[in-house]
């Protein structure tokens, strides 16, 4: 398979941690009081996020030894997720090369 590069796209799958991580965002935003009239921070609303759920990512940062990437993950919702040293696999916390249709 190709080798990670700046920029691609990939399939993160979530890791619990990550999961609990943003639903923990979400609820804190939800519970703030803050309303449609505040600006200046990204208010952090969108659907619940569960272990295993795949999700768009894309590469922003390339270790040396090329095996862990850090990724933007788009959410569903209107907030992002900084996945850090992930590796390829199919496990939760793991990312993986789209299929080609």
């Amino acid at each position: 398979m190709a080798s990670p590069t700046l920029g691609r796209i990939v399939l993160n799958r979530l890791s619990e941690q990550d999961a609990s991580n943003i639903n923990r965002r979400r609820k804190d935003f939800r519970n703030s009081g803050a309303g449609a009239d505040r600006t200046g921070f990204i208010g952090h609303i969108g659907n619940p996020a569960a272990e295993g759920q795949l999700c768009p990512a894309q590469i922003v940062r390339i270790f040396d030894d090329s095996t862990a990437v850090n990724l933007q993950v788009a959410l569903d919702g209107n907030d992002q997720y900084w996945a850090t040293s992930r590796t390829e696999g199919e496990h939760p916390g793991n990312w993986a090369w789209p299929e080609v249709n």
